[in-house]
Parts: C-alpha cells; structure tokens; sequence
C-alpha cells in the first residue's frame, strides 16, 4: 500500500486470537460496526508495516466482530496480525451530503465564534453519550488562559457554520468558556 499517492483513513483495529482456525477478533471505528467490512481491501499496518488483506468471512459472536481472512489458516499466523490497524484509502469512503462532517475532515480547522474571537484549531473530536464534543486546542497567546476548549458538535445550535475551502468553523460559544 502506497501512503503517498492517497490518504488513507483508520477504519478499526484487529485484536486478540479467536480460537486456533486463525480467526481474530476486530474492534471497528465505523458508526455501524458492520460497516467496516463494507470496505475491500483492507490494508493492515502493524510497526510500520503494511499488507493487503482480504476478508474471508466475518460474523458477530457475543457483542463484537470476528473475521478470517484470507491465507490466515492458524493461531500463529493469527498471532502476527494483532494490534494491527485496519485501514484504507480515504477515497474509498462515500461522499456526504453538504452538512455532514468526517471527523478527520474537521481536525485542524480554526474554530472562531460569532463575535469574531479565534478559539483555536480542533485537535481531536470525541463522542459522548449525547452528542459529539469538539476539543479546540486554544491559541498560546490566549485571552482567557485556556489551554483547550471543549464545543458540543451541535450543528444549528453551537455550530453556525463550517466552511471546508476556508478550514474554519463559526460557533455561538462564548469567547471565556
């Protein structure tokens, strides 16, 4: 797998051995945990490293996923492919409608509020219980002495606006919180 040629998106991570047939376990970062084997092929990165991988077959046992993939036949071949993450070209992801966001598109963006206050970049997004929270890194010269922010994701709420070709998210946050 080339890096260079495409961005390449982390889709989940392979876990720990499933019995001795080389099924493994697989934690997916898809919003519908299922999703994750709507991608094809794989590329799996472990230290660095990165190979093809096709899935075989997969299936849900308890609550979480197992796969067999294709040439991984035992426990030991298995064993080699834990902690690897799971990934694919980032074009390989479906376009969103005009208001709706990838997480990774967001990250980096300057977030300023409707009084014109620059608060910052977003440096990660997290998901609550209630609504996806962003975590703005606040600017070192800070009015306020903040080091970071958090902004609910909440769009027509907190969120005015989010201008891709600008990198920048307009919100109704107040500047000292």
């Amino acid at each position: 797998m080339s890096t260079t040629t495409s961005e390449t998106v982390i889709l989940g991570q392979i876990g720990a051995v499933y019995g001795v047939k080389g099924w493994l376990k697989v934690q997916s970062y898809t919003d519908d945990a299922d999703a994750i084997f709507n991608y094809q092929p794989w590329h799996v990165v472990r230290q660095g490293k990165a190979q093809t991988a096709q899935v075989e077959e997969w299936r849900r046992h308890n609550k979480s996923l197992i796969v067999k993939l294709v040439g991984v036949d035992d426990r030991d071949q298995a064993q080699l492919m834990t902690g690897a993450d799971i990934v694919i070209a980032a074009d390989q992801l479906p376009e969103l409608p005009a208001d709706e966001f990838y997480w990774r598109d967001l990250i980096g963006m300057t977030v300023v509020n409707t009084e014109g206050y620059d608060m910052g970049v977003v440096d990660q997004l997290m998901a609550t219980a209630s609504n996806d929270v962003m975590v703005v890194k606040a600017n070192s010269n800070d009015a306020f002495g903040r080091s970071e922010r958090l902004v609910p994701f909440i769009q027509s709420l907190y969120v005015v606006a989010v201008d891709r070709a600008a990198k920048r998210i307009t919100v109704d946050w107040p500047s000292d919180f």
